[in-house]
């Protein structure tokens, strides 16, 4: 199952460009944290397994089922609770970082038995429930990319640096790639590759089937996930390479062709075992990034031409993956709807936007609400993955409530509802067929339990909800806390009483 991200500017604020994005980007990641905002989330549920969570990093992901022509799909498999209120499962409190440092802390991922979130130069298993440690995997460096999908035995890929960044050196580059097996706490293989003489710095990580693959400015490369056998490696050309991958159900490229200023993007839907190329879409020259919303059906989001309010999506293109044929083509301008993709170097990262019911799933932008004049909210809209219309379903947030998408249940959409200042909280299950929401969790509105809650964001935080729990943590850890006094969180779980 998926996570998923959450609004985490201020209300009425507009979003980067992703040019911009480029430059300010260590900038943004540190803002964020500051403004209580981070995010993340999707799964690798594939196949509606009741045990596999993970924090994908957008909405939507690949496998969620089809409806018919009434767009029902399949029921979801989320049950109510007998007691919707939830209860503070366990904290993690963050580790201590040195001043004027931020740590990348990417990944998290919840199985029958273990719930897994990297720290710093670790990754950490805890009991669910509990919080207990069950075991860590000890890495010489920062995790810098993680992938949001796991295999049906609760495989999963990290990319790590071989050492921690100093004063002198910020970075020993992302060149280390390991599999891990989550429910018994085993970091199966660890494997680099070279362009040249030099390790490549990897940019994404992802499964898919028994793959994992890895992409780059320099290229890709794909190994078996149980035994770290080299699969393929797509040879980079004078004018063409794979900057990156989206991965479950399905594994599709994203191949860019041509210089920097008359750029081609190539969506290529593989075979994960061969790397044979199935189908694919060349999009228009100029398009510099595109993310992979979902890989079956095929949806990928792109920031075209100059829209100051997107931030890395103002349109997306629903795709034949058998044929590489379009189907249709969305637009989502920036000053409407709030998702949002990180499609520079992590195709894969894509937050409040989820697919289903072969139905696109978005936030519309906040708006001020029925309450007093600060009072905020917003909606969630349907649009037709096959002729690009709204289908005129729309969920409201709620006076004071903000509502994200975090992933598909079936034929059902999991939303997030970021709270007032006075409440906690809330899970919400769509209908998709009605789109009558039902509340399956609602978090403490204390005081010191919202402020944890509310530092993090589905914009920019890993969120994780499966059967009555709640899994919300950071992607980035700093000082922060230290000069301010306050205490810092790397997770929180809840949980339904």
């Amino acid at each position: 199952m998926p996570l998923q991200p959450q609004a985490g500017q201020p209300a009425g604020g507009r979003r980067i460009n992703s040019q911009l994005a480029i430059i300010v980007a260590a900038v943004v990641a540190i803002a964020l944290i500051v403004g209580g905002g981070l995010w993340y989330a999707n799964s690798s549920d594939d196949d509606g397994k009741k045990d596999t969570a993970n924090s994908g990093g957008g909405t939507g992901g690949g496998g969620d089922e089809k409806g018919g022509t009434g767009g029902t799909g399949s029921k979801g498999e989320e049950k109510v609770p007998a007691n919707t209120a939830a209860s503070v499962l366990f904290q993690v409190p963050q580790p201590e970082v040195k001043a004027d440092t931020t740590i990348t802390v990417n990944g998290s991922w919840l199985t029958d038995t273990v719930y897994a979130k990297s720290g710093i130069a670790e990754v950490v298993g805890y009991d669910p429930d509990k919080g207990t440690e069950k075991w860590t995997i000890k890495l010489p460096g920062p995790v810098c990319a993680a992938s949001r999908q796991m295999t049906d035995k609760h495989l999963t890929a990290i990319a790590y640096e071989p050492a921690m960044p100093t004063k002198e050196k910020p970075t020993a580059g992302c060149s280390q790639v390991s599999a891990i097996d989550l429910d018994a706490g085993k970091q199966l293989w660890t494997k680099t590759a070279k362009a040249g003489d030099r390790l490549i710095p990897w940019d994404n990580v992802t499964v898919s089937a028994n793959t994992v693959a890895t992409g780059s400015t320099s290229g890709g490369a794909a190994w078996d996930i149980t035994t770290g056998k080299s699969l393929w490696t797509p040879k980079p050309t004078d004018s063409c390479y794979d900057s990156g991958y989206g991965g479950g159900a399905k594994l599709v490229a994203v191949r860019k062709c041509g210089d920097y200023d008359a750029r081609q993007l190539h969506i290529q839907t593989i075979d994960p075992a061969s790397g044979k190329v199935i189908s694919e879409y060349k999009m228009s020259q100029g398009i510099e990034y595109a993310s992979i919303v979902s890989t079956e059906p095929l949806v990928v989001a792109a920031e075209v031409g100059e829209d100051t309010g997107a931030s890395g999506i103002s349109d997306v293109f629903s795709i034949d993956n058998k044929t590489g044929k379009l189907r249709t083509r969305i637009s989502l301008p920036g000053d409407e709807y709030a998702a949002r993709c990180d499609g520079i170097y992590r195709p894969e990262y894509c937050f409040r936007i989820a697919v289903g019911n072969d139905r696109l799933y978005v936030p519309t932008e906040e708006h001020q609400g029925a309450g007093s004049d600060y009072s905020r909210t917003n909606e969630i809209v349907a649009f037709d993955l096959g002729t690009g219309k709204q289908t005129g379903q729309r969920a409201d947030a709620g006076d004071g409530y903000t509502i994200s998408p975090l992933r598909m249940d079936g034929g059902n959409l999991i939303a997030y509802k970021r709270p007032p200042y006075d409440k906690g909280g809330q899970i919400v299950s769509i209908d998709g067929g009605t789109f009558k929401e039902t509340k399956l969790l609602e978090n403490p509105a204390t005081e010191a339990v919202r402020d944890v809650e509310t530092s993090m964001s589905p914009e920019s935080s890993e969120f994780i909800y499966h059967d009555g729990r709640l899994f919300m943590s950071e992607v980035y850890a700093s000082d922060f806390g230290s000069s301010t006094g306050e205490k810092e969180y790397l997770a929180i779980a809840f949980g339904a009483k």
